[in-house]
């Protein structure tokens, strides 16, 4: 029994010497169908050829609708194999239909497997599918159909998904031609309107797509040049006095920004992305070239200041032996160290280690000194003590002159007993000093009191007062209007009140 027949497109048939030559039997039986002759004119010699190309094709009953895009290629190729034009005999004709067996919708077949389709009044042979039943004949072509109608549905879904409409248009007007030249059976007309309408709305849909891009183009655009101005206002400010960590903190967080920008954004056109990124790496650059300046002054001031420090450790460290003694000259140098500047902290710690392991020496022996010697003044405190105590009734005299005398004993007597530890110091002195500010106050009250002067100048305001009141007493008596009486009242009571004062003063 012989092999199954491949379908056949009305527009791929060939001659039998077409089928039976070099180019077309090393081509793909699916990619190109095998021609089956419907002339009785066809010679024996190709019916005797066509089985032994029948037998590489696989038999199929359904044919992808990339195998009809190809055919027509590899019929293309065909003639290159053919004799010159003047040689080669006349193609026989593709398959015509015969009476029809089965009519469905706008597609007819005959018994011998010949599919028509309705293109307008007429009726168009798309192709044959000899050797099985006419449904399966008719079903084929509109199964092609199904896939192109599949292929147009398919666009629509994506415009409606937002796809490029670019891309939708490029594939809409490849898929156009395809259908206008179909080989299928099913109402071409209208899948013809549906792309047609679809490429309609494409146009509009690009437009939208190019405003939307655009205008994200320009938030990018905006967002990048905030960064860029971002990093040129701290490359513009004061760069002498900066900290340098936190200044590099912000540089990093602008960079990561941008590079967020660059990869999350939208595509910025690349002169605009290039003369942003060109200021970014300037300012950028600017920066760096100041810090590294910036560390490069502090590493030779630090080493300077590491040097004058080094010095002062060994000049308080050679204190030492003078002990006490050397103490203000450890003062002049803790001063000269205060002024020398910062070495950095790890240096500046461990020489202030160093510098003060070298006065605590100093102070260590002031401190053995001081205990020696509040051990020898410990008598003397209780003298003073004693002697204060004598002394605290001068607080309750008010006579001046027995009070002075009285404390000029006491401090004969007070410096003659000597000094006191140095924890006690301050209680005695403090106690001293109050008795002593006592008897200045009565010196001083004394002095106001008998000042001839300001008693002058206090008898000739209060003599002006007292005069000033009696007339405005005499006003009062003899004047009977209500509103200058009580402004006399009110001046007497003023006057009246500075004449105590000045009495008190006198």
């Amino acid at each position: 029994m012989p092999e199954p027949i491949q379908p056949t497109d009305s527009d791929s048939q060939h001659s039998a010497d077409e089928a039976v030559a070099p180019d077309a039997a090393g081509a793909s039986a699916d990619a190109q169908p095998q021609a089956e002759e419907s002339s009785p004119s066809a010679t024996p010699a190709a019916d005797a050829e066509a089985p032994a190309a029948e037998a590489e094709a696989p038999a199929t009953e359904t044919e992808a609708p990339a195998a009809d895009a190809a055919a027509p290629a590899a019929e293309a190729e065909a003639p290159a194999a053919e004799a010159p034009a003047a040689e080669k005999p006349a193609a026989p004709a593709g398959p015509t239909m015969g009476e029809h067996v089965i009519e469905r919708g706008v597609g007819r077949v005959d018994a011998a497997g010949t599919v028509a389709v309705r293109d307008g009044d007429q009726w168009r042979v798309v192709g044959q599918f000899p050797d099985v039943s006419p449904e399966e004949a008719l079903a084929y072509f509109e199964r092609k159909f199904a896939d192109l109608e599949g292929q147009v549905r398919l666009l629509e879904q994506r415009i409606r998904g937002g796809a490029n409409a670019k891309d939708v248009a490029k594939a809409a007007s490849h898929l156009h031609k395809n259908v206008q030249s179909a080989n299928a059976v099913g109402d071409l007309a209208s899948l013809l309107g549906r792309l047609d309408a679809l490429r309609g709305e494409l146009g509009e849909l690009e437009q939208q797509q190019q405003a939307a891009s655009k205008a994200e183009v320009e938030a990018a655009v905006a967002e990048r040049t905030s960064v860029v101005e971002s990093i040129e206002r701290l490359a513009a400010g004061d760069l002498s006095d900066v900290q340098w960590k936190q200044m590099m903190q912000k540089v990093d967080a602008l960079f990561a920004d941008w590079q967020r920008l660059q990869k999350d954004g939208p595509r910025v056109p690349k002169q605009q992305a290039d003369a942003l990124w060109k200021r970014f790496r300037d300012a950028r650059s600017t920066l760096e070239t100041a810090r590294r300046k910036f560390f490069a002054e502090l590493d030779a001031s630090h080493k300077d200041v590491r040097a004058r420090k080094q010095a002062l450790v060994e000049q308080a460290q050679a204190l030492a032996p003078k002990g006490v003694d050397g103490i203000p000259a450890y003062r002049t140098l803790l001063d000269q160290w205060k002024a020398a500047g910062r070495a950095g902290r790890k240096v500046d710690d461990a020489l202030w280690a160093q510098f003060k392991d070298a006065g605590d020496v100093l102070f260590q022996a002031k401190a053995e000194q001081s205990a020696v010697d509040d051990e020898e003044f410990a008598e003397n405190l209780v003298k003073k003590q004693a002697l204060l105590d004598e002394a605290a009734p001068i607080l309750e005299m008010r006579d001046r002159t027995a009070a002075r005398d009285a404390l000029i004993r006491i401090q004969q007597r007070w410096d003659e007993i000597g000094r006191v530890p140095r924890a006690s110091l301050r209680e005695v002195e403090d106690r001293m000093r109050k008795i002593e500010t006592h008897v200045r106050e009565l010196d001083e009250q004394h002095w106001k009191s008998n000042n001839p002067e300001r008693k002058a100048r206090s008898e000739g305001v209060a003599g002006q007062l007292e005069e000033a009141i009696e007339k405005l007493e005499a006003e009062l008596a003899s004047t009977t209007d209500a509103k200058r009486t009580s402004e006399i009242e009110t001046e007497l009571e003023t006057k009246r009140s500075w004449l105590k004062v000045v009495a008190a003063a006198g």
